[in-house]
């Protein structure tokens, strides 16, 4: 049996059937379209767009380790490493505009 993938933005693992999915670092709109993507909880996903504009992904945050510097990245990353690596919520607040 193979591990499950770990969530590189909270190091959590990604067991199988947990919601999930694929972030470009640099956004398709801006300029990353066959770019570099990374497998994340669909709540770390939800939680970077919640919080970014494409614009400022594309400039200042396209890298892991700049998302983890974000400071309401962090907080929302120390707050959902003590949940279970399956778990969800609905991420609150509007989508960011691109």
């Amino acid at each position: 049996m193979t591990e499950p993938p770990i969530c590189p933005l909270c190091g959590r693992p990604i067991p199988p059937g947990a919601r999930q999915s694929l972030h470009h670092l640099t956004p398709k709109l801006r300029g990353g379209k066959g770019g570099a993507t990374v497998r994340l909880h669909q709540i770390c996903h939800d939680a970077i767009h919640a919080r970014l504009t494409e614009t400022e992904l594309a400039r200042d945050h396209a890298s892991i380790e700049a998302l983890q510097a974000h400071p309401g990245l962090a907080k929302f990353l120390a707050w959902v490493a003590k949940r279970p690596p399956g778990f969800h919520a609905r991420t609150p607040g509007p989508r960011r505009r691109r």
